[in-house]
């Protein structure tokens, strides 16, 4: 009964977003404000309708209701709770209805939250956001229905796919949908802005939060997926270039270079066409990696469908929104006037070649990711686009990007002199200098990899204190940084994450240690600084699967620093292996062991890794989250906007 009483909640919210999609607008276009008024509490509705019918799915998965057929192609009774609920999105149509769940929400908290913004273009963002809804909505119902019921339901279900029986992936898809799908608020802005032929510095303003909440999901779920490959798959990397890895990379490249855009919008009403333009590409990017997700266009481990004729639909649904918005842009280009100027050396520029690297960037991951499909349809050639490419092809660009950003954000608006940002940032340019020098001089390889990584990230993040630092005027006045707004804190802290991404990615890369063997029993084997001992393996059971432990016993210098228990799980409902790495996390260092087969001639496959300040990537991802977050709790974001409010007068309907 709830099963049918979900379906029915998801047909009357998608009828709700029709009303939403059409009433709204045409009231905005004739200035009927009661017409106009009905967005409101249409998407609130909408919401709430859309939140019953994803508890329904919710709950069949929860009670293990094999009669629906969903739940049976993807849990099993024997199945761990955390995992019967990610079921829930951990698959096609599950993970359709968590689409259109949070374009919903996010539609919702603008009705709720807009109170500054001019009504008509409130109806109009409303509207837009309702017409996405009522895309995948149609989708959903049509092609991909979660609540279909077998007519002979089994005794038990096939399980979920068993690398997906994780706690990083049972969260990784909601961040990450929470970032694709709030840049949707940004391309109804965009929308809206060119149907109604205005962007100023109001528009920025308003736009900017929406782009920022979704960067901060983003990051968020971006670093959890990379977390999970890195303790998960075996493999002992943290990125592999996958095309769905680079599905959720590309939009939040374009939606940083957004951010960064609408700064300008906001504050000097220049660069208005290309903001408006890289909102539409950014959620453009984000329904061109749903694509490849569900199409089967591209293999990936994180695919959720291999279905052409579904992903036929979702590419008409790109055209379609991504299309009518670029052909709607092309129309309306010339309303969007820059006012403001600015010279060659100015925080505007520095900000105009922040975007230029960031939108190349995301250009070469694009053509490097597609690239095999368009050599196969074009020239009837099968070829692998793999890390080779994107590591020579990719870093150069953020490089540049790392040097210009401390210089950028300390240079005065419109016109400035580089001369004097640069003796400002000396203490930074100096340290970073010497540390770089004094790795060169330590390392054993004279790789410039390790110190081009310690420059580049000791440069970000002290330039980012260098920022704070200048703007409490006197140096013996440091209770005036507490009093700094804190969407200050939040570029800083941001910018520092990134930095320190940067310099762990180097770090590790360069100075990785591996060692793979045939390890025996009780068999002392060295690896760096470490003495390793296989002290045995044993067989076991797990909720849902039999496992072959391993126990590794770790020596550093004489003295035991750790236990280690590497696992091969076998999930005989899906007949499935997994490989559990065993890791023994330290500040500067990750040691990490996988165990393998057994061996015809005794022994077993044990690979162990050696991986410097492997940490510090997730932890440079979290400090640019919360820096993020610091920037979206500052009360300028909240009343601002308010503030810039120009009343619009309404005609009731007739």
């Amino acid at each position: 009964m709830i099963t049918e009483l979900g379906h029915f909640a998801l047909i009357l919210a998608f009828m709700i977003a029709i009303v939403q999609m059409v009433i709204p607008m045409i009231g905005a276009q004739k200035r009927w404000s009661g017409w106009m008024a009905v967005a409101e509490p249409a998407a609130q509705a909408q919401f709430l309708f859309t939140a019953f019918a994803f508890g329904a799915l919710m709950w069949a998965f929860v009670t293990s209701d094999f009669s629906v057929r969903l739940v049976t192609l993807n849990s099993h009774s024997a199945k761990p709770m955390l995992y019967k609920i990610s079921g829930t999105w951990g698959n096609h149509e599950g993970s359709m209805l968590l689409w259109v769940l949070i374009v919903s929400l996010f539609g919702a908290a603008a009705s709720l939250g807009g109170a500054g913004l001019p009504p008509t273009l409130k109806a109009r963002v409303l509207a837009v956001q309702a017409a996405i809804g009522v895309a995948f909505f149609a989708f959903i119902l049509f092609t991909s229905n979660p609540f279909v019921r077998l007519i002979n339901p089994p005794f038990d279900g096939q399980d979920l796919n068993p690398l997906l029986q994780d706690p990083g992936l049972a969260f990784h898809p909601p961040f990450l949908y929470l970032g694709y799908v709030g840049l949707s608020m940004a391309f109804s802005f965009a929308v809206a802005a060119l149907i109604e032929g205005r962007v100023d510095a109001a528009w920025g303003r308003w736009v900017r939060p929406w782009t920022l909440a979704a960067w901060i999901f983003l990051t968020i779920g971006i670093a959890l997926g990379s977390w999970w490959a890195y303790y998960e798959l075996g493999w002992g990397g943290f990125w592999f270039w996958d095309p769905v890895e680079n599905a959720s990379f590309m939009p939040w490249l374009l939606s940083a270079a957004l951010l960064h855009s609408a700064i300008v919008v906001e504050k000097r009403e220049s660069l208005k066409s290309w903001t408006i333009l890289l909102a539409i590409l950014a959620f453009g990017f984000s329904l061109i990696g749903t694509f490849i997700v569900r199409s089967g266009l591209l293999t990936s481990v994180h695919a959720f469908a291999n279905d052409p004729e579904r992903g036929v639909v979702i590419l008409f649904i790109l055209a379609l929104f991504t299309g009518g918005a670029l052909t709607l842009f092309a129309l309306r280009a010339q309303s969007m006037e820059a006012k403001g100027v600015f010279s060659m050396v100015s925080r505007e520029s520095a900000l105009v070649a922040n975007n230029l690297f960031l939108a190349v960037s995301c250009f070469v991951v694009f053509v490097g990711t597609l690239w095999p499909v368009v050599a196969e349809m074009l020239f009837d050639r099968k070829l692998s686009v793999g890390a080779p490419f994107f590591n020579a092809a990719f870093p150069p660009f953020m490089v540049a990007l790392g040097i210009i950003m401390p210089i950028g954000a300390m240079l005065p608006w419109k016109r400035a002199r580089i001369g004097r940002t640069l003796w400002s940032l000396r203490y930074a340019g100096g340290l970073a200098l010497a540390l770089a020098g004094l790795v060169w001089s330590l390392q054993s390889d004279k790789s410039l990899l390790g110190p081009i990584g310690v420059l580049l990230g000791t440069w970000i993040v002290f330039g980012a204190a260098m920022d704070l630092w200048s703007r409490i005027g006197h140096v013996g006045r440091l209770h005036r940084l507490w009093r700094l707004p804190r969407a200050d804190w939040g570029k800083s802290v941001a910018h520092a994450g990134l930095g320190v991404t940067l310099f762990a990615i180097a770090g590790l890369t360069a100075w990785e240690q591996e060692d793979i063997r045939i390890a025996q029993i009780d068999a002392p084997f060295q690896v760096g600084a470490y003495q390793l001992v296989l002290t045995g393996v044993t067989e076991g059971r797990g909720p849902n699967y039999f496992t072959t432990q391993g126990v590794v016993e770790v020596f550093h210098e004489g003295r035991a620093v750790a236990t280690l228990t590497p696992e091969k799980r076998i999930y005989p409902v899906a007949q499935m292996p997994t490989t559990e790495a065993a890791i023994d996390y330290r500040f500067t260092r990750d040691l990490y062991v996988v165990i393998g087969d057994a061996q015809e001639g005794g022994g077993y496959t044990v690979r162990t890794y050696i991986k410097p300040f492997a940490n510090w990537i997730w932890g440079g991802c979290l400090l640019m989250a919360f820096g993020g977050l610091l920037s979206l709790t500052d009360r300028r974001f909240r009343v601002a906007a308010g503030a810039r409010k120009t009343p619009v007068t309404g005609v009731p309907a007739e």
